[in-house]
This record gives structure tokens, C-alpha cells and sequence, in this order.
């Protein structure tokens, strides 16, 4: 009896230090303007996940758990207890564990190389305070086209949906194996990626010579290169990105089309893809004190690094 008392004070004791660290956790989460709670597993559905695999017993490393799918309001995203009221689920396992007591695996979905937690929350929590490494679980793989990090925002994982939706409708993976990726800052933009690849389309068909009709695989292949990789080319070699923080090579892309468009029919005719780059740069980058502004709130509300 004495024992079973000293092992649960003992978990009691961690429980209490873990929820004060999380009550850390949140006030400098608040400084920061960040999220400090588990990803919700609900989000992984804007990823479009195709398919589902069962994979069995496997030992998985605790600290590519990054969700849960109903208990992510109860941990922070340290996995640390924030609710009092539970402390007992959480003793119990501390102290199944100080007893020498072997505990059951947990169940998890995997997503990309991150996991979240259908049952066992409580055995992640304890194993994460401890520093341990690894942990068996039961584990359900989603097969997704673009695969989430940790840190990623409800925001991101719907621009990550849609560009994997975008990758299914072009097949650009197959048609430009090894192809940069092409991601925006804000939702809805692959739709005019679409449109490009279309008028590109319409532009091939209008060659003489042709045979038959563009196939909408040659015009996605022809777009990334001719059009997509020649912008983001001219981005890279002068250093266009360092003057627009927060922002992507996909944004820049969609920003300098529109301002070639503009320049060509300003001159009468097509002006190209460094000379819309640089001259969108020079007349629409941020003033030097914006662009270090941005930089410094980019800095302090960045993405927490992953632990692997």
C-alpha cells in the first residue's frame, strides 16, 4: 500500500509541474499571436486524402505526434496537460508505469510522416514529458498527395489540398517529374493556375502545322516550363523574393503574369519574363522599413520548428 501511495503522490507531482509548464506554454503562445493546442485531426480532410491503409503494430517516434483527433483541446502542442480535471486518467498511466506495468499501445492515423492520436492520448502525454523516444501503437496510414508539417495552420492545410487537387488535374508530377513546388500564401489561387495552363493550351493549338489537338498533359507540361519556371527563374536570379517577405514564388508568378500582361500592352508587344519581373519588383516591393517590419513579425509568429 505504501508503495502504491508513494508512486501516485510521485504522479501526482509530474501532473501538476506539466500543467503549469503548459500554463507557460499558453501566456507565451498569447505574446506571440500563435495557436498553442494540438492540430485537430479534422484538418487532414482539406488534404484530400485518397485512400486508407492499415499497417498494423509499429513502433513510431513520440514527437512526430502532432494531433489528436477529439482530445487536441485537452493537451497543448507539447503535448502537456491543460485540463485539471483529468489529471486522473494522467496519474494512472504515470503510475502504471512507475509500477513496473506494461501499457497497451496506442492507435494513431498517420499522415505524411505525422501522426494523430485515436486513442491513447494520455499514455502520449506521459511518454512526451519523459523525453521518450519511441512508443508502439496500432497504426492506420492516410495516403495523401501533399503531405502536412507540424506547425501547419488550418490555413495551410487547405492550400495544401487544393495544390494536391491541382496536382491530380494536371498530372504535373508526370509530366515534370522533379518539378519545384508550387505553393501560394492564401487559398483559392490554383483556379488561375488553371486558366494559364488552359490559355496556354489555346495558344499551341493556334501553331500551324499541328497534327491534333493539344492534350491537356502537353499544355500543363509546356506551361511549367515556358511559362511557370521561366517567372520563378527570373525571381531566383534576382533575388526578387528577399524584397516581398511572406510571400511565395506561386504569388509572384500570379503578381508578375498580370503585370506582363499589363507592360506588353503598354508597348505593343511581349516584353518577357525578367523584364516583368524586375520592373514589378522595382515599382510594387515594399519600402526597405515594411520589408524589415514584416521580416521581425514573421520572425516572432514563426512556425514552431519540428523536434525530428
Amino acid at each position: 500500500m505504501c508503495a502504491y501511495v508513494q508512486t501516485t503522490n510521485q504522479a501526482r507531482g509530474e501532473v501538476e509541474r506539466a500543467r503549469l509548464l503548459a500554463d507557460v506554454h499558453d501566456f507565451l503562445s498569447v505574446l506571440r499571436g500563435m495557436d498553442n493546442q494540438l492540430t485537430p485531426f479534422d484538418w487532414v480532410r482539406h488534404l484530400s486524402p485518397e485512400g486508407e491503409f492499415q499497417r498494423g503494430l509499429q513502433s513510431i517516434p513520440v514527437d512526430h505526434i502532432i494531433g489528436s483527433v477529439d482530445r487536441y483541446k485537452e493537451f497543448d502542442r507539447y503535448y502537456l496537460p491543460k485540463e485539471s480535471h483529468l489529471d486522473d486518467r494522467w496519474v494512472g498511466v504515470r503510475a502504471a508505469q512507475l509500477e513496473g506495468k506494461e501499457l497497451p499501445p496506442i492507435e494513431v492515423y498517420k499522415v505524411g510522416e505525422l501522426y494523430f492520436v485515436k486513442d491513447g492520448n494520455h499514455r502520449v502525454s506521459v511518454a512526451r514529458r519523459l523525453g521518450q523516444f519511441y512508443i508502439d501503437a496500432y497504426v492506420i496510414e492516410l495516403q495523401v498527395t501533399v503531405a502536412p508539417e507540424a506547425g501547419d495552420t488550418l490555413k495551410d492545410m487547405i492550400i495544401k489540398g487544393e495544390y494536391a487537387q491541382f496536382l491530380r488535374s494536371t498530372s504535373l508530377s508526370e509530366v515534370s517529374p522533379g518539378h519545384r513546388e508550387i505553393m501560394f500564401s492564401k487559398p483559392g489561387r490554383y483556379a488561375k493556375l488553371i486558366e494559364h495552363i488552359n490559355a496556354r493550351r489555346y495558344y499551341l493549338d493556334l501553331k500551324p502545322g499541328r497534327e491534333r489537338p493539344v492534350t491537356w498533359e502537353e499544355a500543363a507540361e509546356s506551361w511549367y516550363r515556358r511559362l511557370y519556371s521561366r517567372i520563378v527563374d527570373s525571381i531566383e536570379a534576382h533575388d526578387v523574393m528577399h524584397r516581398f517577405p511572406g510571400r511565395t514564388e506561386a504569388d509572384l508568378y500570379l503578381w508578375v503574369m498580370d503585370h506582363r500582361y499589363f507592360l506588353s500592352q503598354k508597348y505593343g508587344h511581349d516584353v518577357g519574363s525578367e523584364m516583368a519581373t524586375l520592373d514589378f519588383s522595382k515599382k510594387y516591393a515594399p519600402r526597405l522599413h515594411k520589408r524589415i517590419g514584416q521580416r521581425m513579425r514573421l520572425a516572432w509568429k514563426g512556425k514552431p520548428k519540428a523536434t525530428f
